[in-house]
């Protein structure tokens, strides 16, 4: 341990820059090949042998055993191209005995949202495992339908994976589907996954898959409760990449007061400092935003458009087919007020429309939140 600790931390930069200095296997030499999605940057080669996916699935499977039943039917609406995350749910499925089956919308040729509603009135799936984005647009689009109350009757559990989601969001998430919403897992392409949700709601670390330290003012130093500071992770089932000491970059608090029971140390994570806009000289991450747009509105989902310069101008949001329109001027002036008091954000505009470009909320590797909820234009 003590040689341990006196190697250097290792950023994500330099992973990025040089990906395959970090290969202990050649692409050719690996199992399983995936990159990460790039919406923070550069796509980063991720080769993986057979022990590191196997090692993973198993790891999650026994973590999210608790909140999955044995006679659960799982439907997937997560990519299976290029990224690992579809392939997961499947291998921890497989591991569970729970018959399940993938529908990623986006899929052209194979499944598109008639076939997935198809799908979903012969399998009455009672878990669902989609990113954020996707559960936007189908809820939108059964709502539009009038077939929301029929396919959500089955549903008990919508785990959410893929993208940043707040608290705000899963609440009306899970109002709209009569459904426990969860935040099923915490973690990357780069490191596989960090930690995983209890029935409780919260993420407990792995331990038993990757050892933790925090980044401090102090330096890097073992975790304990209460701390607060950068998640440094050394995935221990990584043979085909492995990372020492990795930097995550995200700011994270830990606790060990869990209503679960678990004496596994929970993460709140608050993001990377990477993530955040600065509008206004304010500076905003999506966590800040969401929990507004979500806590005070009933949108379906929002774009921000900004001046060259950066100045806020409006805010959009999406109005959901049921809602009343006589409150949309209410809760416009609560997001107005919420952003100036929490973010020193002040909107010109903020205001409802019938519906947002698909790319704010496609989720599930097509989603970059900068680039997707944001648009710049010239002011007039």
């Amino acid at each position: 341990m003590e040689n341990f600790r006196r190697l250097p931390i290792t950023s994500k930069d330099e992973l990025k820059k040089r990906p395959l200095e970090f290969c202990a296997v050649t692409p050719d030499g690996a199992d399983k090949y995936y990159e990460t999605t790039g919406t923070t940057g550069r796509p980063t080669p991720t080769p993986r042998l057979a022990a590191d996916v196997i090692r993973n699935a198993v790891s999650v499977a026994e973590a999210w055993r608790p909140l999955l039943s044995p006679d659960d039917r799982v439907l997937s609406l997560l990519p299976s191209d290029v990224v690992p995350v579809g392939d997961l749910i499947t291998q921890v499925c497989e591991y569970l005995g729970l018959v399940h089956t993938r529908a990623y919308p986006f899929a052209t040729g194979i499944c598109d949202w008639d076939r997935l509603t198809g799908i979903w009135r012969t399998l009455r799936p009672t878990t669902v495992f989609v990113a954020p984005g996707v559960a936007q647009q189908l809820t939108r689009l059964l709502k539009r339908r009038g077939d929301l109350d029929a396919l959500s009757e089955s549903v008990s559990r919508i785990m959410l994976l893929g993208e940043v989601n707040t608290e705000p969001f899963r609440v009306r998430l899970g109002s709209w589907w009569g459904a426990s919403v969860y935040d099923a897992s915490y973690g990357s392409t780069e490191t596989g996954t960090l930690a995983s949700s209890c029935r409780a709601g919260r993420h407990h670390l792995l331990p038993a898959a990757n050892h933790f330290e925090l980044a401090t003012e102090a330096g890097v130093v073992p975790l304990r409760p209460g701390a607060r500071g950068r998640l440094v992770v050394t995935p221990l089932h990584l043979h085909a990449r492995p990372l020492l000491r990795l930097d995550t970059g995200d700011e994270v608090t830990l606790t060990d007061d869990c209503a679960c029971g678990s004496p596994v140390p929970s993460v709140v994570v608050h993001g990377r400092s990477s993530d955040a806009l600065v509008l206004g000289g304010a500076k905003v991450t999506v966590r800040d935003l969401e929990e507004i747009v979500y806590g005070v509105t009933g949108a379906t989902g929002y774009l921000m458009e900004i001046d060259p310069e950066g100045t806020p101008l409006r805010l959009l949001l999406e109005r959901d087919g049921e809602s009343d329109r006589q409150l949309e001027q209410e809760m416009a002036e609560a997001v107005r007020t919420a952003s100036r008091n929490s973010l020193r954000l002040t909107w010109n505009t903020v205001a409802f429309v019938n519906s947002l470009p698909a790319t704010t909320k496609s989720g599930g590797s097509q989603k970059s939140w900068k680039r997707t909820n944001i648009r710049v234009v010239k002011k007039v």
